[in-house]
Parts: C-alpha cells; sequence; structure tokens
C-alpha cells in the first residue's frame, strides 16, 4: 500500500511527519474530539511499506519453548479461540518528542507533537489461549518473540520488525491477537489481517502483520529490541551504541497532555473548556489531573471523566474563564501509587527522544482573531 493508498483511508488533516514509510498523527483537537479514536484519524508509526497479504494466504507460526509447535490459519485462529475486545490506548515511544526537540536536536527522528497516541477497540484472540495451545512452558526468563512481515530499511543489518514481551505479560488477559479494529476488520494500513496489541506498553512492542512467534530465553536480539526503543544516557551515540546499551522500553511512562486548545491557538474570552487526557501505563490508573493557569504558582483539579477502557486513556477537562491576553496551560497527572509525572522535558532529553512524560505546557491567547 502507498502513501496515497492510506491517505485515502485518512483524513485529510492528518500531519504526515514521513511519507515513506508513512508516519503520520492526527491534529490534537480531532483526538479531543472522542474517547475511541475513528480508524481515519488513529496515529500511524511504521518501519516499512505495509506488506499485502490476504486473510487465506496469512500463517502464524508458534514454536520455542513450546511443547507442540502451531501453525495456524487465519480461519483457524478466528474461530477456533474464544473472542475477546479490549479498549486500549497505544503510544508511540515518541509521543510528545516536539518538547524534547526544543531542548536538543535528536537528528533523523520524527518531531511527533500530541498526536502519536489513539484509543481504540481491539477484538481477537487473547495471546495467553494460543500459547496455553501450544503447550507453552513456565520457566523462569522466558520471552515472547514477534515477527513480522515489513521490512525496515533504517535496521541495521535490514530485517522483518520485530519484538518481545516477558512471558508473564503475554499470558495476561488484555493482550490479544487482533483482527478487528473498532468493529471491522483491521485495516491492512494497521497490522491486518493479524497484528499483536499489548495494553500498557509502548506501541512498538504490538506488532504489526505478525507472522510468526517464539517462545526463548530472553528478549528479542532484533535491532528494535536490542539497538532501539532504548532510553540511552544523555551523552551516548545512538550510532555506536552497543546492542543492550541504554534501558530498554516497555510499559508506558505515567503521562498527560492538553489537546484542547493547542500551542498557538486564539480563543475567546469567557469560559473556555480545557481538555485532554492522562493515561498511567502498565496496570496503573490515573488519580488526579491538576491544571495550572499561572506558570504552576496555583493548581485547579481537573475532572477526570469515565476511561473508556481499563487499559486506556483517561479523559479530563476543566471550565475556567479567560480574559484578553497570552494563555499559558500546564496540565499535570499524579497516578494511583503516589508518583508525579517529571516536570521538565530538559531533565528527560534522550538521544532517541523517547518517553517525554514532562508537564504538559500549551502557549494560546485569548482575544478576538484577527
Amino acid at each position: 500500500m502507498t502513501p496515497t493508498a492510506v491517505l485515502g483511508i485518512k483524513r485529510d488533516d492528518m500531519i504526515v511527519r514521513k511519507q515513506s514509510p508513512y508516519n503520520a498523527e492526527p491534529p490534537a483537537a480531532v483526538l479531543a474530539e472522542s474517547d475511541i479514536t475513528p480508524i481515519d484519524a488513529f496515529y500511524a508509526r511504521n518501519h516499512g511499506s505495509f506488506p499485502d497479504i490476504a486473510p487465506e494466504q496469512w500463517r502464524l507460526t508458534v514454536e520455542g519453548r513450546v511443547a507442540t509447535p502451531l501453525t495456524l490459519t487465519y480461519d483457524q485462529l478466528s474461530a477456533g479461540f474464544d473472542r475477546h475486545r479490549v479498549v486500549a490506548t497505544l503510544a508511540c515511544a515518541g509521543n510528545r518528542r516536539e518538547d524534547l526537540l526544543r531542548v536538543r536536536p535528536i537528528p533523523g527522528e520524527e518531531p511527533w507533537s500530541h498526536g502519536a497516541i489513539s484509543t481504540a477497540e481491539w477484538g481477537g484472540a487473547r495471546l495467553a489461549d494460543v500459547l496455553a495451545a501450544a503447550g507453552v512452558r513456565s520457566e523462569d526468563g522466558l520471552h515472547v518473540a514477534f515477527r513480522a512481515l515489513d521490512v525496515a530499511e533504517r535496521a541495521r543489518p535490514v530485517q522483518a520488525y520485530g519484538s518481545s514481551i516477558p512471558l508473564s505479560k503475554a499470558m495476561s488477559r488484555e493482550v490479544l491477537l487482533a483482527w478487528q479494529m473498532n468493529g471491522e476488520p483491521l485495516p491492512r494500513a494497521h497490522g491486518g489481517p493479524v497484528r499483536v496489541v499489548v495494553p500498557g506498553y509502548i506501541g512498538a512492542r504490538s506488532v504489526k502483520w505478525v507472522t510468526a512467534i517464539t517462545v526463548q530465553p530472553g528478549p528479542s536480539d532484533g535491532y528494535f529490541q536490542a539497538h532501539d526503543y532504548r532510553v540511552l544516557p544523555a551523552d551516548a551515540d545512538p550510532e555506536s551504541a552497543a546492542p543492550g546499551e541504554g534501558i530498554a522500553l516497555s510499559a508506558l511512562p505515567l503521562n498527560c497532555d492538553i489537546l484542547h486548545p493547542t500551542d498557538g491557538d486564539r480563543v475567546s474570552p469567557g469560559e473556555l473548556t480545557i481538555r485532554g487526557y492522562g493515561i498511567a501505563g502498565d496496570g496503573r490508573g490515573v488519580a488526579r489531573v491538576e491544571v495550572s493557569l499561572d506558570d504552576g504558582l496555583s493548581w485547579q483539579q481537573a475532572r477526570l471523566h469515565p476511561a473508556p477502557g481499563e487499559w486506556s486513556w483517561q479523559p479530563w477537562s476543566l471550565t475556567v474563564t479567560v480574559g484578553p491576553g497570552p494563555l499559558r496551560i500546564i496540565a499535570r497527572a499524579w497516578d494511583d501509587t503516589g508518583a508525579l509525572q517529571s516536570e521538565s522535558a530538559d531533565s528527560l532529553w534522550n538521544p532517541g527522544g523517547y518517553a517525554n512524560n514532562s508537564w504538559a505546557r500549551v502557549a494560546a491567547c485569548v482575544g478576538a482573531a484577527g
């Protein structure tokens, strides 16, 4: 599928960060419109061209530390295992990289703003059920590695995309082999016919176009686990970093963002409803979101709206009265363990531009247009 074809299923106002491979995010205001992100607005993060494989041609192998290796067809997967639905938010590890770019340059990485995050209802089989059917072994330190069909030219050496998660996470009830997205067949642009969905983890672990699963000792040694999606020290050179250097990303960090208004918006004087989301990562909850309009001198507690799912973002809003002039908004979230987001992007800068969970900041203006 070419970028032009992708645009046929995406909104015209998607912010395209790269044409090939296709990487794009929706405007923040579009994300603020609904708790479940429509497919045409769901962000796209890719490392290669989209594979073209029909459901009837698709096969999935399950091998490694299992008693009975399997090869499943699409029909065997979709009809032979119980179906489950999970509402889950996926987020690129580079979401909000734009803030880190204001600190120091990050060559070669997309300047994601607010939109490399989206929420969908995913439908499919539990990965745990498939692994159980293969007789997965219970051993300490095992990982479940996924291999996809898309080939990443950026990888060294060039290779198919792949990643892994601990077996303990793979056996959790929320992890799916999904063939549905928002009640529709999983689009090719989002990993169809079948992809992995790993709620609570960075999007890179939710491997699209999956065709092979291997239960193995330790994490994947592929490029996207051993070299990429790692938080390197601030003084490290990503080009010369050794495999395994830095911290491998897995669970999403506590985070929140402001989706309306956004930087540069002009809003009318009077009542303004500020909207955004909070997300607490793997199995934790957002306990509180606070908003400041005076550079952090005072804070108001935002209203937390019902989350669309256990593994999704938590929408929030706060209605305030604003007068003419500059409008600076800060938002921060606390999780249910009492943890608070990092205050400054400066302290989080890293050579990959990953895991920015600093306080959200927006500079807008109150006044009549023109």
